[in-house]
């Protein structure tokens, strides 16, 4: 069953003014709410005594570190990837999305029936001393789901199953307008007369956009509401307004030719509610609807980044995603491994010739790989090659031990007599990824072999 983070048992009557008021009243909700699911699971793993195992800090961990760390990808995003059921895991995704747009996204993850996924956004505050708030919880793969900011901000959304579970998953991220077109047929290109342009010389300013289109046009629901108003006026001519209730706004549409709906008529959003005109005091103008959108605390405000959509398309996958849960190398020196997939993502690290990665995902032409030490990031998959051809042998000096990381506190996976010769597939911070004889693939000290 799908499940979602209950609201607080407490309502604050509190309008938020300002960025900082909002914090506020959400520090105080946040002190009231219910567990979300993936709490509650935390919760049932120290009721259960499990909550002090290696495998359950393990999996806490990892949730934690993929928050820490996630992606900060640009819209639209989408990656494929696997989260292994005997190494606990989590991938998490850092989101921009500015006032006027909302998220959509759509996940899904193929493991086994009845498994427990929690899928999780969060929202960053604007104080760095402050914990990242919930605002969707499940317990169960959504599917698609939308989220609607009033202000913008950024977002982490997060994906980690459950204990001894995982699975291939797929992650698609969009921004989409909140509000639709308000003119039939037209777009951004055909808003003449933006917000806050100054009127009669100066003594008031714009309070909406103006788009021009020809008469008669039909004039659409922006959303889902109720007309709370049809009326004519010496100003905006034949007007009407409409309650949002999902963004408590009321919508005006002004300089109508002629209104299609009566007061307290339920539209929906695309439904006609009147045809482009130039009414009232627009009529020494062309044909135009005046569009504007208020908000009980904020008066008028800009309609544009409402209506205005997003730029860039979804990045073709061409990443080998045979690859995925393999072991690949990188088939040159220098090779940048970024925070997120794209040229302008930030340089975590210049990575070594040669230098093993666990390939967790791919996006577009990036993999999103896992180093030995444990780092994640992304690198161009152009860049690697598979680890299945050793690069060279080495014939072991000493007896030597190959250990599962390389690390030398890590556990050890075999024991190599003096005169082994062994496959070498890699090397990375001083240590050679090799071969044994009984096919076990590990680490062993090149130090040890000079």
């Amino acid at each position: 069953m799908m499940h979602r983070a209950l609201r607080p048992p407490i309502v604050l009557a509190i309008v938020c003014l300002s960025a900082t008021g909002c914090e506020q009243v959400e520090q105080v909700q946040d002190r009231f709410r219910d567990l979300t699911p993936y709490e509650a699971y935390q919760e049932s793993l120290v009721e259960a005594g499990l909550a002090q195992t290696a495998l359950a800090r393990d999996w806490m961990e990892a949730g934690r570190a993929a928050l820490d760390g996630a992606a900060p990808v640009s819209l639209p995003f989408a990656e494929e990837g696997f989260i292994t059921a005997e190494e606990p895991g989590a991938m998490a995704y850092r989101i921009s999305v500015p006032r006027g747009q909302k998220l959509t996204a759509d996940v899904s993850l193929q493991s086994e029936e009845g498994t427990q996924v929690f899928v999780e956004l969060f929202r960053v505050p604007s104080s760095d001393g402050d914990p990242l708030r919930p605002v969707f919880s499940f317990d169960s793969i959504p599917g698609a789901f939308e989220h609607e900011p009033w202000r913008g901000g950024d977002f982490v959304l997060r994906l980690q199953p459950e204990l001894l579970r995982g699975g291939q998953y797929r992650v698609v991220l969009r921004l989409q307008p909140q509000l639709a077109f308000p003119v039939e047929g037209h777009g951004m290109q055909a808003i003449q007369s933006t917000f806050g342009m100054p009127r009669d010389g100066g003594r008031r300013s714009h309070h909406g956009v103006d788009i021009f289109a020809r008469r008669g046009t039909p004039v659409l629901a922006t959303s889902d509401g109720v007309v709370n108003r049809v009326d004519v006026t010496s100003i905006g001519g034949k007007v009407v307004w409409l309650r949002d209730p999902v963004r408590n706004a009321n919508i005006y549409y002004a300089h109508l030719d002629s209104q299609y709906v009566g007061n307290g008529e339920r539209v929906q959003r695309g439904d006609t509610v009147g045809f482009v005109g130039n009414s009232g005091n627009a009529r020494t103008t062309p044909p135009h609807l005046h569009f504007g959108v208020y908000r009980r605390g904020e008066g008028p405000i800009d309609p544009a980044p409402f209506l205005r959509p997003p730029e860039g398309a979804l990045a073709e996958l061409t990443a080998d995603l045979g690859h995925l849960g393999a072991w690949v190398r990188l088939r040159n020196d220098g090779i940048r491994l970024r925070a997120a997939p794209g040229l302008r993502s930030p340089v975590l690290r210049e990575l070594e010739v040669h230098t093993p990665l666990r390939v967790l995902g791919g996006s577009g032409e990036y993999f999103r790989v896992r180093l030995p030490d444990g780092g994640q990031g992304y690198v161009a998959a152009r860049l690697t090659e598979p680890v299945d051809e050793p690069l060279t042998s080495q014939i072991v000096a000493a007896a030597e031990i190959v250990r599962v990381r390389p690390a030398t506190e890590a556990p050890v996976m075999a024991r190599l007599e003096e005169g082994t010769e062994v496959p070498v597939l890699g090397r990375f911070d001083g240590y050679l990824y090799v071969r044994s004889p009984e096919g076990l693939i590990g680490w062993m000290s090149d130090a040890a072999q000079q």
